[in-house]
């Protein structure tokens, strides 16, 4: 058996020789071969020739079937079809298995199942009849994860068997898919975050104006470009139709800031503190990439997203969307990193300058932080400064039902919020129970951290 070269197809493998299919015996064929080795011998034993002649038919049938399966000549292909790759946690994904007959002989009854993780449902299994030379059948089946991650599907599996089952072969393909299960996230609000000074990204994009024809750096013509922006200077200087850049907008900057240390947070599961920071950090993500912000999102571990270009920010058009699926991909295998501090993205912040070209205070931070101690506070209050709008949610683990890690002294969580607000940040305290919806709302009307702190250093 083979198969095709389609997305998500793979060959069977031969099964190892005439051996391995002896292994496929199953439980009624074992019982038939014994059955007649044992006749046999009690036939020669006793001198019944009726005896021995039932005793080679009851071993001889599970032999010759065994050989029929191994001999049969039939080539299928199968391929896989999953719509869609990445779906938010809690959501359907539809899988589609298509069996090609490939060769000019008839396949018997075939089993098809595929191999999935128990998270996404019990494994399915399908009956599939005679399929005719050249023939195809096709299958779908769904699965479901309340669990983000990711998670490998395939490779498949056929089962051939005998009309009297007492031969049963099991045939893989090759090649898997990955299905990406990436956390919740809610539609958030366009709000007016205190201490942003330039707004959303729509409002405060600068055009890199050109000064005149001699300034114009012109690109080869692409089929859809508009006549009119020809540069004929240009055409023919090279020899080659070649046409003015649009003007570039710069677009503000946002950094969403995901605190990962595993001494931040007690406990997990869907329901834990931690869980809830990464959904509400793919709910802020999606947000602001919708308003029209450069995005990219940091971690304890100083490891930016979507990359090192550019600070580690998104560009525009379809890089952008490019990005998004880059960073929510992170978010959906992210987990607890060992760091004991926020050293790393401090030096991320700096390096990465909140605003353009890592100067100045216009950049938006809005981070997400477990428990900290007054020497991460403290540092947390600082990364305000190279920011002209920044926001906090804070997660306590004695709120959210668990203790701080030992040996990790946190101050009262009133402490920690009067510190940072006292550092020009929005700060909220994010409460088990409470939807980041209403949070967000509360960070667009709070007037808490409006000082101007964003540019000292």
């Amino acid at each position: 058996m083979s198969a095709g070269a389609p997305r998500g197809a793979g060959g069977p493998g031969d099964g190892g020789g005439l051996r391995a299919s002896l292994s496929g015996l199953t439980t009624r064929g074992r019982s038939f071969l014994a059955a007649g080795i044992a006749a046999a011998a009690c036939a020669y034993v006793l001198g019944q020739g009726e005896l021995l002649r039932v005793g080679m038919l009851l071993a001889l049938l599970p032999l010759i079937c065994v050989y029929a399966l191994h001999r049969t000549r039939f080539r299928v292909s199968g391929s896989r079809r999953l719509s869609p790759g990445r779906v938010p946690a809690g959501s359907e994904a539809r899988v589609q298995l298509r069996m090609d007959n490939v060769s000019r002989l008839p396949t018997g009854l075939l089993m098809l199942q595929d191999r999935v993780p128990y998270v996404l449902g019990p494994r399915p299994r399908f009956v599939l009849d005679r399929v005719e030379p050249g023939g195809r059948r096709e299958v779908s089946y769904r699965v479901r994860s309340d669990l983000r991650g990711r998670y490998p599907l395939g490779p498949l599996q056929l089962r051939l068997s005998d009309p009297f089952g007492l031969v049963e072969l099991t045939r893989s393909f090759s090649t898997y898919d990955t299905l990406t299960v990436i956390p919740r996230t809610e539609p958030l609000p366009r709000i007016h975050l205190a201490g942003e000074s330039n707004g959303y990204g729509d409002g405060s994009r600068r055009s890199l104006a050109l000064a005149g024809d001699d300034d114009v750096i012109p690109r080869g013509y692409r089929r859809g470009d508009d006549l009119r922006r020809v540069h004929w200077r240009s055409t023919a200087r090279y020899g080659e139709l070649m046409v003015r850049r649009e003007e570039q907008p710069q677009r503000s900057r946002a950094t969403v800031l995901l605190d990962t240390r595993r001494l931040a947070f007690d406990g997990a599961g869907p329901d834990s503190a931690f869980e809830w920071a990464v959904s509400a950090a793919a709910s802020s993500l999606v947000h602001v990439l919708e308003q029209g912000f450069s995005t990219r999102l940091l971690t304890d571990t100083g490891d930016a997203v979507p990359g090192e270009g550019g600070g580690g920010f998104s560009s525009g058009g379809q890089e952008s969307a490019e990005a998004a699926g880059l960073m929510m991909d992170t978010l959906a295998v992210v987990g607890h990193s060992d760091g004991a501090g926020l050293s790393r993205a401090y030096d991320a912040v700096r390096a990465g300058g909140g605003g353009f070209g890592g100067a100045g205070g216009d950049g938006l931070l809005i981070a997400f932080f477990g428990d900290l101690d007054d020497v991460q506070t403290e540092l947390a209050a600082r990364m305000r400064q190279r920011t002209s709008g920044a926001v906090a949610f804070v997660l306590d683990s004695a709120s959210w039902g668990g203790q701080p890690a030992p040996g990790h002294a946190v101050p009262p969580l009133e402490e920690r919020m009067r510190r940072l607000r006292d550092a020009g940040w929005t700060a909220l305290a994010a409460p088990p129970g409470v939807a980041f919806g209403e949070l967000w709302r509360q960070a667009g009307t709070a007037r808490v951290g409006t000082g101007t702190s964003g540019g000292r250093e």
